[in-house]
């Protein structure tokens, strides 16, 4: 499910993704992708409870796992309390 933007994190070296999450699930998985107007939103369960930001931790392993990346290269660029989030996964590390 996630082969075009795995292609594009190579081609381009970064690419963006609007997730939405689901906290507190039996196990993280990759659940759909959701076709819309504005774009593509892709539904993923995590396997950790929605506070002291443990489900984007488990949510961030679980991308960097899917794009063989480095945790450090996936960052939640916005609605990271929420559970519609963006982003931004680089196959270069910012030291940021």
């Amino acid at each position: 499910m996630l082969s075009t933007y795995v292609a594009q994190l190579a081609k381009k070296g970064e690419v963006y993704l609007k997730i939405k999450a689901r906290p507190g699930a039996q196990a993280t998985a990759l659940k759909g992708i959701i076709e819309a107007p504005d774009g593509e939103t892709i539904k993923i369960d995590v396997a950790a409870p929605a506070e002291k930001n443990k489900a984007n931790q488990e949510l961030i392993k679980f991308l960097s796992i899917c794009f063989s990346v480095a945790k450090t290269a996936v960052k939640i660029i916005s609605g990271a309390g929420e559970k519609v989030k963006l982003i931004k996964i680089s196959s270069r590390i910012n030291r940021e």
